[in-house]
């Protein structure tokens, strides 16, 4: 595919990831969290493993972008679902 082809799935992708997620009612964005979290760790087992087998240069440090990128991903959709999930407890002895 030439790049045109792929910056139109791209631009596709963005604006219909947008309406997607723009349209979950608000009770149902920490379930899709943890799920969407599970999604991220096989990319980033994907990254690590495409950045492994290439031999370009550039393929590396794309991949090590890649790996670096779905790291911190998924490593903040973890801590942002723990935090809301924290919100959802009950108080306990007037403590949290």
């Amino acid at each position: 595919m030439d790049g045109i082809t792929l910056l139109t799935f791209f631009v596709l992708s963005v604006f219909i990831g947008f309406e997607v997620v723009s349209k979950v009612s608000t009770t149902l964005h920490t379930p899709l969290m943890s799920g969407a979290n599970a999604i991220h760790g096989v990319i980033l087992v994907g990254a690590i493993l495409v950045t492994g087998r290439t031999t370009s240069t550039l393929g590396l440090v794309m991949g090590v972008l890649a790996v670096v990128l779905a790291t911190v991903n998924m490593v903040g959709g973890f801590v942002v679902t723990d935090r809301m999930l924290e919100m959802f407890k009950g108080r306990q002895g007037g403590r949290r």
